[in-house]
């Protein structure tokens, strides 16, 4: 596929099981800036990654928060079920309430990438304000209609995609 970043080659028509978290601090949500999947762009997205075979859900959250933020988690609520299909990629994301432990927030690395093919780029707390003055492609849908953060912790009992 064109200008498909190669380390998305590896996720490429097959279906991922990806953990999510939803972290509010002082009205802000952290979200994370990766390079996009495809051509130059970014993407933000809620901390969270790729399940691991025999690893538990929230081990997975709690591995991938201090992966990329360096922020110790206590997973809460399990929250919805989204599907994010984007041919060639596609993955079924688990979305979960965190609440801060403890950490400094510090942006950290893909162990599975060397350091200079990092996706992650910058770990923030943003505003809605701040996230709608982003690209509307650059936003994970989750985050499309958003009128307020309290508007994320209503657990759905449909599927969202």
């Amino acid at each position: 596929m064109e200008n498909l970043h190669p380390f998305a080659e590896a996720y490429s028509f097959k279906t991922r099981i990806r953990v999510c978290g939803l972290l509010v601090v002082e009205d802000k949500l952290l979200l994370a800036r990766h390079k996009a999947a495809f051509g130059d762009g970014v993407f933000w997205i809620p901390p969270g990654g790729g399940l691991e075979y025999g690893e538990k859900v929230k081990d997975c959250l709690i591995r991938e928060f201090r992966e990329e933020t360096g922020l110790e988690v206590e997973v809460g609520r399990f929250l919805y079920l989204n599907e994010f299909l984007k041919p060639p990629l596609h993955a079924m994301e688990l979305f979960f309430e965190v609440k801060l432990v403890q950490g400094e927030l510090a942006l950290g690395t893909d162990p599975e990438l060397a350091l200079d093919a990092q996706l992650l780029q910058e770990v923030r707390l943003l505003t809605i304000r701040e996230m709608f003055q982003l690209q509307r492609e650059e936003l994970h849908p989750l985050l499309h209609a958003l009128v307020n953060l309290d508007d994320l912790f209503i657990p759905r009992h449909s599927f969202l995609n």
